[in-house]
Order: C-alpha cells, then sequence, then structure tokens
C-alpha cells in the first residue's frame, strides 16, 4: 500500500470523512487482533512501563503509545521503553502497516491516524491539545470492536472525547486509578462516562491479556448469530427493567453491543451471559447503557450548520417573530451537544437578524444517566477543537477543569426521558434534528418514527436527519429542501398517516380469554343458579361479550352460524371472525352503540353460511361493568320462515333489485362506520394534543423547578465551603488556645510568687501553687469570692481596694503582714484582655522578708 503524508490537521479530516459518509475504495482492513491506543502526558511514562513489564512477550495485540511531548526537542522514548519489555519498540512511520506484539510510539512532531490497518503521520496544528483524541476516534472508526484504549497519567483531559468514540464502536475502554502521578486526564475520561475499567497499569495489563482472547476481538464469532430463544430472554429482562423494546431495532447492531458485554464478563456462550445478568443487576445496566450509546459532538458537520444558519433559521426567526417560539426537537440528544449547537447556532442567527424571539430546544433519550449530563452542561476542555475560540469564549465557562454551558443557553433547552418509539411526540414543532438515531432502527420503526415526525411538525417544518438516513417511502409526506445536507421539508396531506404507538397489538391475554371459576355458593343456591343456566343457555338468544378493543371476553350459545375463527395468527377479534355479509352491519352497530352510550339494533342482515343464506338480526348493547371498564354484549336473533311463508308462492324479487338493496344498505353501514373512525380519530388526536400540551408544561415546571434545585444546591455547596473554612479556622483556632492555656498553665506552676486572678465581680478565676499555700486555697474555691476566703494575712476593705483598681486602672501596692509577723508586698493590678478590656484584677504577693535577709537588699 502507498505511503502517504496529508497535510493539515488529523481532527477535521477524520470527521470530514465521517460525516460526508465518504466510502474507501476497499473495506477496512481489520487487523486480526486488538490495537492498544495508549494516551499519556505527565507521569504517563512511568505508568506505561509498569503496563509493559506486567504484559508477556507475545500478548498478541499491537499497542501504540500517543504522549504529549515538546515538538521542538529531540524524544529519547523508545529506548526508554524498550528497556522494559521484550517486544520490539519502534517510532510510528507515515505507511507502516500495524503488526500484533509490537510498540509503536508517537513522534512529537506529528498527529497519528490510522487506515486500513496503516499508519499516518499528519501535521500537528500549533498548540494542538488533542492529539490523543484524535487517534482514538481514528481508532474506533478503522479498529470498530477490536480498538482498545488507555488513558494513563497526565493532565487536561485529552483522551475523553476519543474514549467516548472507541467505546461507541464497540470497543473496550480503560483508565488509571488513583495511582496515577497526575490524574487529571484518566479522572476526566471517567467522569465523561465512558470508561469500562479503572485499574491500576499492573492490573491492566491482566485484564488486557484475559480480554485479548475473547472471540470479540479475534474475529472468530464474527458471522455468528446468537440463539433467538436466548436473545428473546434477555430482551424480555431489558425490557420488564426499563421498558425498552429491542425487538424491531436492527438484530446486528444489538447482537455486537450484547458480544461485547460477553467480552467484558469473559463468557463466549449467550446462556451463560444470561446467567450473569439474572445474578447481577448491575450487568443489565451496563448493558442497557452500551445499546443506548452514540457518538455525538459540537457542530457534528458544519456543513450542515452552514446551510441550516443560511437557508433555514433566518426564515424561522422571521415567522416566528410575531408569532412566538421558535421550537425544534432533538430525539436521541444522547449527552446533549448536538441540543446546545442549535441554540447556539439559532442564538446567533437570531443575534445577527436583530430578532427577540424565543427559543425552546427539546432534548430526549431514552437513557436518563445521558439525560442528566445533558442537562449539567458541563464537558471536558477537548471540545474547544469542535467549538472553537469564539463560541467558546461567548458560550461556555470554566468549570471543574472543564467547560460549561452557559446559563443563557441552557435556558433555552429543556431535557426529558423520552422513547421516540412509543412516547407521544411533541407538537407544532418547526425543526427536528434527528441524525444518526433511525440507524439503529429496523424498517418497521423507522416508517412508524417519519410518520412520528410528520405529525409533530408544523405545516412546512423542517426534518433534519443524519448522512446515511433518509425518508425512505415517505415521498408523499416529505420533500427534498437540501438533499446534500439531508434537509427535508413537511409536505401538506389530506389524510393525515396514522401513529400507531403499538407496533403489535397482541391478542386477548389469557387471562382474559379464560373464564373464571365461580366461587361456591351453598347448595340451595347453587341450584338456582344452574336453573337460572339452563333456563339462558334454552330461551336466550346467541351472542358474545367483548371489550373496547374488539375482543371476545366470553361466547354466549351457539355463536357458529354468525361467526368463525380467521385463518393465519389466532385472533379473538369479532370484526375478523365474522362471517361473510355480516362485518359492515356488525362494525356499524357497535360503533353506534358505543358512540351513543346506548343500544343499536340492525334487522334483515344476509349471511352466508355454509352453502346458503340466513336472515338474522344484531343488536348492540353497551353497559358498565363492576370494575368501570366499558363493555358491549352483541345478541344474534335469527329470523326463521313460518309454514305459511314456505306455502305461499310469491313472485320472486328481480335479482338486480336485490342486490342493489344489500350493496345500498352495506354501503351506508360502511359511511356511518367511516364517520365513526374520523370522529374517534379527531377526539384521540385532540387528547393527544391536551396532553402533549401538559406534558410540555409539566416538563417546562420541572425545568424551573430543577434549575432552583440547582440553585439552592449551589448555596448550599457555597455555606457548606464557608462552614469548613470557619470549622477549620476554628480549630486552629482552638488549638492556638489549647497551647497558650498549656503554656500559662505551665508558667505559673513555674513561677513561685503566688499569683490570683479575679474576675470583675472579684470571684477568683485562677491561681498557681505558690497562691494555694499563702491564701489557704483549694481547687474547689474557684468562683468563689475572695471576700469568702479565709487567709493567713491581715487585710482590711480589700474588696474597695480592688474595686479602685478595677475603676480607676491604677496599679496599688499594699504592704501586708501574716500571723506570725511576716511582711508581704501585695500588688493589685488591672486584668486586661487582648482587646484591651478590663475584665478582673490579678494579684500578686511577694515575701518581703526574703528580699531584706539577701545581701545588699535593705
Amino acid at each position: 500500500m502507498v505511503a502517504r503524508v496529508v497535510q493539515g490537521p488529523m481532527a477535521n479530516n477524520i470527521r470530514k470523512r465521517a460525516e460526508s459518509g465518504e466510502k474507501r475504495t476497499e473495506g477496512p482492513r481489520r487487523a486480526a487482533f486488538p490495537i492498544v491506543g495508549v494516551g499519556a502526558s505527565a507521569g504517563g511514562i512511568e505508568a506505561f512501563t509498569a503496563l509493559l513489564k506486567n504484559l508477556p512477550e507475545a500478548p498478541e495485540m499491537a499497542f501504540v503509545f500517543v504522549l504529549h511531548q515538546d515538538p521542538t526537542h529531540a524524544s529519547n522514548l523508545v529506548q526508554i521503553l524498550a528497556r522494559s519489555t521484550r517486544m520490539p519498540v519502534g517510532l510510528v512511520r507515515s505507511g507502516m502497516s500495524v503488526q500484533s506484539n509490537r510498540i509503536y510510539v508517537a513522534p512529537p512532531d506529528a498527529e497519528v491516524s490510522i487506515d486500513n490497518g496503516v499508519f499516518h503521520l499528519h501535521q500537528r496544528s500549533p498548540g494542538a491539545p488533542s492529539v490523543i483524541d484524535g487517534f482514538f476516534r481514528s481508532l474506533a472508526e478503522d479498529q470498530g470492536s477490536r480498538a482498545i484504549s488507555v488513558v494513563l497519567s497526565g493532565s487536561a483531559s485529552d483522551g475523553a472525547l476519543g474514549t467516548k468514540a472507541i467505546k461507541a464502536e464497540g470497543g473496550i475502554t480503560f483508565a488509571q486509578d488513583s495511582s496515577a502521578k497526575v490524574d487529571s486526564m484518566p479522572r476526566s475520561a471517567a467522569a465523561v462516562g465512558f470508561i469500562d475499567f479503572v485499574l491500576s497499569p499492573e492490573e491492566m495489563a491482566k485484564e488486557l491479556v484475559a480480554i485479548g482472547k475473547h472471540d470479540y476481538l479475534t474475529g472468530d464469532g464474527e458471522g455468528l448469530r446468537l440463539p433467538e430463544t436466548d436473545l428473546g430472554q434477555l430482551f424480555t429482562l431489558l425490557r420488564a427493567k426499563h421498558d425498552l423494546d429491542l425487538t424491531h431495532y436492527k438484530p446486528s447492531t444489538i447482537e455486537r453491543r450484547i458480544r461485547r458485554r460477553m467480552a467484558m464478563n469473559k463468557v463466549n456462550d449467550l446462556r451463560e451471559y444470561l446467567h450473569i445478568v439474572r445474578k447481577n443487576a448491575a450487568e443489565i445496566e451496563h448493558l442497557y447503557a452500551d445499546i443506548l450509546i452514540r457518538v455525538t459532538g459540537f457542530f457534528r458537520d458544519p456543513a450542515v450548520f452552514e446551510a441550516l444558519q443560511r437557508d433555514v433559521f433566518p426564515e424561522l426567526i422571521r415567522e416566528r417573530e410575531k408569532e412566538g417560539t421558535i421550537r425544534v426537537w432533538v430525539p436521541g440528544c444522547a449527552s446533549g451537544e448536538e441540543v446546545y449547537s442549535l441554540a447556539i447556532a439559532l442564538l446567533e442567527a437570531a443575534g445577527t437578524n436583530g430578532s427577540d424571539c424565543s427559543i425552546q430546544i427539546f432534548g430526549t433519550d431514552v437513557s436518563e444517566p445521558a439525560i442528566e449530563r445533558a442537562r449539567a452542561g458541563t464537558y471536558p476542555e477537548t471540545i474547544a477543537g469542535e467549538v472553537g475560540p469564539e463560541r467558546l469564549r461567548r458560550y461556555f465557562s470554566r468549570f471543574d477543569g472543564g467547560y460549561r454551558v452557559n446559563k443563557s443557553v441552557r435556558d433555552c433547552c429543556i431535557f426529558a426521558r423520552q422513547n421516540v418509539t412509543k412516547d407521544p411526540p411533541f407538537s407544532k414543532l418547526d425543526l427536528i434534528s434527528c441524525r444518526n438515531v433511525m440507524i439503529y432502527f429496523g424498517t418497521s420503526l423507522q416508517k412508524k418514527v417519519i410518520s412520528v415526525f410528520h405529525y409533530a411538525l408544523r405545516t412546512d417544518g423542517y426534518l433534519l436527519l443524519g448522512t446515511s438516513e433518509s425518508i425512505g417511502t415517505f415521498v408523499d409526506l416529505f420533500e427534498i429542501a437540501d438533499r446534500k445536507n439531508k434537509i427535508y421539508r413537511k409536505k401538506a396531506v389530506k389524510i393525515r398517516p396514522v401513529i400507531d404507538f403499538n407496533l403489535e397489538k397482541p391478542g386477548g391475554s389469557s387471562e382474559q380469554k379464560e373464564r373464571h371459576d365461580e366461587p361456591e355458593l351453598p347448595a340451595p343456591a347453587a341450584v338456582f343458579r344452574d336453573a337460572d343456566r339452563v333456563l339462558l343457555n334454552h330461551f336466550s338468544p346467541p351472542g358474545v361479550l367483548i371489550n373496547e378493543d374488539m375482543d371476545v371476553l366470553q361466547f354466549r350459545g351457539r355463536t357458529s352460524r354468525y361467526l368463525e375463527p380467521p385463518s393465519g395468527a389466532a385472533s379473538f377479534n369479532v370484526l375478523k371472525m365474522a362471517r361473510e355479509g355480516l362485518l359492515a352491519d356488525l362494525r356499524s352497530a357497535i360503533y353506534a352503540a358505543r358512540k351513543k352510550g346506548e343500544p343499536d339494533r340492525r334487522e334483515g342482515i344476509r349471511v352466508k353460511f355454509e352453502d346458503r343464506t340466513i336472515t338474522v338480526n344484531i343488536e348492540a348493547i353497551p353497559f358498565i361493568g363492576a370494575s368501570k371498564e366499558r363493555f358491549i354484549l352483541v345478541v344474534f336473533d335469527e329470523q326463521k320462515e313460518t309454514k305459511s311463508q314456505g306455502r305461499k308462492k310469491e313472485k320472486p324479487a328481480k335479482p338486480e333489485t336485490a342486490q342493489a338493496g344489500r350493496l345500498r344498505r352495506e354501503l351506508e353501514a360502511t359511511r356511518e362506520y367511516l364517520q365513526s373512525i374520523i370522529e374517534e380519530q379527531e377526539s384521540m388526536n385532540e387528547e393527544l394534543r391536551s396532553a402533549n400540551e401538559e406534558i410540555q408544561s409539566s416538563n417546562e415546571e420541572l425545568q424551573s423547578t430543577n434549575e432552583e434545585l440547582e440553585t439552592a444546591k449551589e448555596e448550599l455547596q457555597s455555606s457548606n465551603e464557608e462552614l469548613m473554612t470557619l470549622n477549620e479556622e476554628l480549630e486552629n483556632r482552638n488549638d492556638e488556645l489549647g497551647q497558650a492555656n498549656n503554656d500559662l498553665v505551665n508558667l505559673l506552676s513555674a513561677v513561685d510568687i503566688p499569683i490570683v486572678m479575679l474576675d470583675s465581680k472579684l470571684r477568683i478565676r485562677r491561681f498557681n501553687p505558690g497562691a494555694q499555700r499563702s491564701w489557704n486555697l483549694i481547687s474547689t474555691d474557684v468562683g468563689r469570692s475572695i471576700n469568702d476566703i479565709k487567709t493567713s494575712l491581715h487585710l482590711e476593705n480589700l474588696d474597695e481596694v480592688i474595686a479602685q483598681v478595677i475603676d480607676n486602672l491604677e496599679v496599688r501596692e499594699l504592704e501586708v503582714q501574716d500571723r506570725t509577723g511576716r511582711s508581704h508586698s501585695l500588688r493589685i493590678r488591672p486584668y486586661k484582655t487582648t482587646d484591651n478590656k478590663i475584665d478582673g484584677a490579678v494579684l500578686v504577693l511577694v515575701d518581703l522578708e526574703e528580699f531584706r535577709t539577701q545581701p545588699g537588699v535593705h
């Protein structure tokens, strides 16, 4: 294969090819072994070395190491990694084919992509922050389920979006755990929500070797269908847990997701996996998340957004400038990038046109975690390459190591859980953007969804589909507005397509068809009941009891002359069982009785039975049962010819006249039936519109409540942080006070001079051991007034002296004597706090006799 070097940013090339639907001249040459893309930055060399040391010599997979490096400096990374493994280590060259059991190192001055199993180098954009994301996306597109991503230690968030692309294509994703020296990159990848394993490098090596042997990655199981019986059981579990029916989804896509989970659990048999799902409740959640994952991004396919801003949005803004809100629906919105992209594009278009019309965009998905991520509006910093610097500055703000969509944009967007294949749609929409969602649906689901979109759009509303999607056979519902960008416009039709939210209406359940056992009654009552049954069977006309769905709940008497089981699938629908000639009148009678709420009778109906024709009268009698459900009793009354009539010879009616009368009667019955159907459909449409508006109003109220709760949460978090800071300050203050108290206690204990501290009310606050001896104090004297203490000192009016010291802020010194006649100096000082307030006094007693006996003291 010829080597080629592509100039320009690699990410743009990959995106253009993927979104334009460009097909290679050859199919992707997927290697028969997994290819592991490893991304890292600061601390990543150490982590990758640890990974290599724990791999066997031949792990039967290839490794491509992409490291953030300075392109202006020579790198000796190949030599460093070669010391940790026996596998060959080499620098990536353009045109080089990937081989198993080898390690490839991306050069520092170029970006790497892979195409048909061959490496290609691209000129590196100045300051490009997402070289890892670019390679991961290329690897996902080229290798699909055999692609594996590993995000190791590093700063920033490169690798997060590429990890999402790999998992969306069926690959397997790893991120380093707390052993990362710098955890920003693996933490950002895990925060996006698409990491399968969070492990240390040593544990990663073991898991890679175990998973790499599974036939999902080696290709041994390609082309083999999973057993339908076991698949049905798995679908039943999913439907019971999440109300998601996968029956009409494309089987190849669903089976690939199931095989991926089987590989994660290291089982090859679907029955073994079923056992795991039943035993482990978390596994059904993982499978559900895997099935619903979709690739999305900001401003996917810029040409589409250019077409919308040029041709579609200005028209919508002009039309709604006076009429009200522009309403857009994005079904299958995943994590919300498409919704916010449309909101930003509309805000830009409205600003350009000087319009002040309001914008309302509904983003829906069946995945509740995806809706939560979309509602939060937080994304890794590597979205900068998708959004652009100007939009990033205007519509995003920094948040927790990434970006968050500004509130002005988030206020335009409403997110809710909704299943487009079964839940009622939004109405009066100007635009529906459903890109790369219907590719997962089978033909029946696609037809149904297209009809739903036609119902939901306003007159002349727009429908935007993905590059590989189309409206199919519904050319009578939509016309092409932009063939290249897959933009369609709603056509006005005379008869609105029927929207059936149940693809398959199962027949009456066995519980409905089964007659309930009547309670056993006392002997006389049982006899009376049996007598009533005999009389009813003998004299009452035959008939059937049906419910609102026209299903027969009970046959009363012999009805075989009027009803017979239809050929094909078993059905208890009374209209399907009607014999020839009975259908039109039976249907009209039932609908009339249901509409009016009173019995309706039709007479002289000619019914073909075996090789002859019988005449029968029918009566439909509506009533409401004990369970408040509506039922209808259909009674058949056959007209029998009398003997006199048999002997009387009349001139036979002309065949043409009899046939015309019969046709006229059938035509009238058909007309009544069609009118009832039209009225019922209109009534149902009104109910759906009303319900839809109520749901929309509830969604808006919930959105408003959610915003209030989010604000309250942020306020509580802010208050919590302030309280934590205050708590830390108080802890530090307590430590300081404890230390100061210890210093004071030790200081007082070390000073032999008696010291007594009093409060402002002359109560003892603290004293030292010297004062305990001189003043005859004990520990329980703390808190007692100094006047209540009997000391060995001769003190008069001590309380007055202390009060004067406190009031005048002066220091007093008195000479006092004890009972033995020894002289002491009593010094009284005011007690000052740290903020210079007087809060008591300090008494210091100095023995003068000791000073006088010392040499040189007088």
